[in-house]
């Protein structure tokens, strides 16, 4: 992808510089389609930050964007064109292999008759995905997409948490599915990770999620993300909970790449 930082620094120097809003629409639209697909669901407000734009540039572009069929724009930015809750295609997944990785590592914490939590997205879908057929365990979710995967293992109960249904994000939200989680106590939770930050720990854009992810922990013995190391060391406007909130963190990495160092300083387990 052409260099943000190096386009606005030539603009800059050019005594007929476009407007920011002039930047070009090719290079907009592949930072827009990176960032959905690494993340899931963008914020309009966050993109045209970003790109040092008008909200009212990054709209048309999300509208030209759906349009093509590269991304489902939706009300205040767009969600990627593989949250589907009625399907799982891996050639829809972003950076599929990686998260595969992520996925086949998170496996060895399973124990069989195990009560579990875990939220949505699509490396989540994927962990779901590989679990061994003769693992008996108990599943809670929020979400329409990993309980329809969860539904397709036989030996796995699926307690789907009801509540209002967001459009965009496909899960259930509000007072039902946090009084129904005040009456779970899970041995593990895989908590879908969006940014990850050291100082900043886990932060979401959504009060709602953010709510309804804090009551997931609070009902869990231990917390696990997994998450492509693209999404560390990034923030969001609403904290979640402390880094040291987390007892595991799965990555594609090896457990020794320096990126992940500071995790380990922090006391947390690295797979």
């Amino acid at each position: 992808m052409q260099d943000l930082s190096n386009f606005r620094k030539n603009q800059q120097f050019s005594p007929f510089a476009e407007s920011s809003d002039d930047m070009l629409k090719e290079t907009r639209h592949e930072h827009i389609l990176n960032e959905v697909r690494i993340r899931n669901r963008v914020l309009l407000a966050d993109i045209a930050h970003q790109l040092e734009v008008s909200e009212d540039t990054v709209r048309r572009d999300l509208k030209e964007l759906d349009l093509a069929g590269k991304l489902k724009k939706v009300h205040g930015g767009a969600i990627a064109k593989s949250f589907n809750p009625f399907s799982f295609h891996e050639e829809e997944i972003y950076d599929h292999a990686n998260k595969a990785i992520i996925a086949e590592k998170a496996i060895q914490l399973l124990r069989n008759k195990q009560v579990i939590l875990i939220t949505g997205g699509t490396t989540n879908l994927e962990f779901v995905n590989s679990i061994p057929r003769e693992m008996h365990l108990t599943f809670f979710t929020p979400s329409l997409h990993v309980a329809m995967q969860l539904s397709q293992h036989k030996n796995v109960e699926t307690i789907l948490i009801g509540g209002k249904v967001s459009r965009d994000a496909q899960i259930a939200l509000g007072a039902e599915a946090l009084n129904t989680l005040n009456l779970i106590k899970a041995d593990l939770c895989f908590l879908g990770t969006g940014h990850l930050d050291l100082d900043h720990g886990l932060s979401e854009f959504d009060w709602d999620v953010v709510q309804l992810k804090r009551a997931m922990i609070r009902s869990s013995e231990k917390i696990i993300s997994l998450t492509l190391s693209t999404k560390l060391n990034s923030t969001q406007q609403y904290k979640i909970c402390d880094i040291t909130a987390i007892h595991t963190l799965v990555t594609e990495l090896d457990p020794s790449n320096p990126i992940l160092e500071p995790f380990h300083k922090k006391g947390i387990k690295i797979l």
